[in-house]
């Protein structure tokens, strides 16, 4: 069988000549695997991708950053500090409007997979609960559910996949019922992937013999896939104005606290961006930096270390906003930057990616070989025109689940302590008393704050035995009247 024209003409042009030759080493049905593949890359971002290292060019460094000399940690609003430009009674209260009227969506961002987690599908079904073993899934979208009951306006919800989730995610969503959510107001999307090019020659990567390494654009790409798909359009139609995206790996996070999202509505920004206090300077974090008012986000890998060990006067460090992957931003500057093609640039990420040798076998190395390409959603911060940053308390707010069981930082067992220190916590203000040494976890889904605690439990218990608080029937009502009205809408 022949390489079609169109084909054989663009691999040409981008001069891949070993996709040519592996093309002729396939029989028939390999052939046709192939070309189906080829069939669905989208040829513009691999010209775009292509472009960023020419063959021959040594592999990408970080683009120079001296200009961090000049630059500041930003000014942020500190969640419940009566010391911000913007009262947090005010911010309370205006959020809480923006979610009584349904005007806030989320965006879960959920492409990866469960691999480095030594766990097989999405990250997402990995189950963490330290008492009921909920998944990721499950207390994130439980959050949203409790959102809802408490202002009895469904929250619209994008989910994000990649194509080595996507078909699972939706199976998984199906067989749990969507975790209690409409599912009328769940609009799953994929994001787009672009081949895996090798670090030397710039060549194409084979995964298969019929098969072109691929690996997704990043979270950045969120807003192109978002839109290509109708999904901001979606979120329009849901009345929806404001959109707050948030990463599946972190069961801590409060996407969408009315006092957050209070902050972002007085300040008028188009970007809001949530940020915890970077105290070790080596922390795997991005920083955010501000420089003659305009923010950016610069990769922890990329901050060289003489600057990020710096330190102020008061011993805090110079740079000491780390980014937690929540931002919200204004609707309508999505759908302006949807339009801008260089707002979202991909960057070149040198990684580790096992190769197929001309033998058959599968080479895996030990120092990175190859080149992917990803764009990152905090690249709009400098295309907005006002941009809030909110500071909110780490141990509230993040334990991102990275690592598998037995790590240093950042597995299941550092995830679940601080779960669990959370919920202890919690407890402790609404006068219920834990025993030492007895797990508490919190149903996500029935208690949003404090203030619902003590519709489960009354004050003055003591807890003696492992529980789930929210999962016990109600002492009183919790759910607003209203919501079960508005599930149609």
């Amino acid at each position: 069988m022949q390489l079609p024209t169109d084909i054989a003409d663009r691999l040409r042009t981008l001069d891949q000549p070993s996709i040519v030759q592996a093309w002729h080493s396939l029989d028939d049905q390999g052939q046709q695997r192939l070309l189906q593949q080829m069939r669905s890359i989208e040829w513009s971002l691999v010209s775009e991708c292509l472009s960023l290292s020419k063959p021959g060019d040594p592999v990408p460094q970080a683009a120079s950053l001296s200009w961090l000399h000049q630059a500041r940690s930003p000014q942020a609003l500190l969640m419940g500090s009566s010391s911000n430009h913007v009262l947090p009674c005010d911010a309370l209260r205006t959020g809480r409007h923006a979610l009584s009227r349904g005007a806030i969506g989320a965006i879960l961002l959920a492409g990866g997979q469960g691999t480095r987690l030594r766990a097989h599908g999405p990250k997402g079904c990995y189950p963490i609960g330290p008492v009921s073993k909920a998944s990721l899934y499950e207390i994130l979208c439980g959050k949203l559910l409790a959102v809802a009951r408490r202002y009895g306006r469904n929250v619209p919800l994008a989910v994000m996949t990649s194509c080595a989730t996507d078909d699972d995610t939706r199976q998984y969503f199906e067989n749990h019922s969507f975790f209690g959510l409409n599912s009328h107001h769940v609009f799953f999307f994929c994001q787009q992937e672009v081949p895996v090019l090798h670090a030397t020659d710039k060549q194409f990567m084979l995964e298969t013999p019929d098969h072109i390494a691929m690996a997704p654009d990043g979270h950045g790409g969120m807003l192109t896939s978002l839109a290509h798909r109708g999904g901001l359009d979606w979120f329009v139609s849901k009345g929806v104005e404001q959109l707050v995206s948030f990463q599946v790996d972190n069961p801590l996070i409060e996407p969408l606290s009315a006092e957050f999202l209070g902050y972002h509505l007085l300040s008028k920004a188009e970007m809001t961006t949530q940020v915890v206090r970077k105290e070790n300077p080596r922390e795997r974090v991005g920083v955010i930096v501000e420089r003659d008012r305009t923010f950016q986000i610069v990769e922890y890998s990329d901050l060289p270390h003489l600057i990020a060990d710096e330190r102020l006067s008061n011993g805090c460090l110079r740079f000491s906003c780390g980014s937690i992957a929540v931002h919200c931003f204004d609707i309508s500057f999505m759908i302006r930057m949807s339009h801008n093609r260089s707002a979202l640039p991909f960057h070149v990420v040198h990684k580790a990616v096992p190769l197929l040798l001309s033998n058959g076998t599968i080479q895996v190395p030990e120092n990175p070989n190859a080149l992917k390409f990803e764009r990152f959603i905090f690249d709009l911060l400098p295309q907005a025109e006002r941009v809030s940053v909110v500071e909110v308390d780490r141990n509230n707010c993040f334990a991102p689940l990275k690592n598998p069981l037995g790590s240093q930082s950042d597995g299941p067992e550092h995830v679940q302590r601080s779960m669990l220190a959370k919920a202890r916590a919690m407890m402790e203000s609404a006068g219920v008393h834990v025993d030492d040494g007895i797990p508490i976890e919190i149903d996500c889904a029935h208690i949003l704050d404090v203030d619902d605690i003590p519709h489960f439990i009354a004050p003055g218990t003591r807890m003696t035995a492992p529980t789930v608080v929210g999962r016990s029937i109600p002492i009183s009502i919790t759910v607003s009247e209203t919501f079960h009205k508005t599930q149609g809408n």
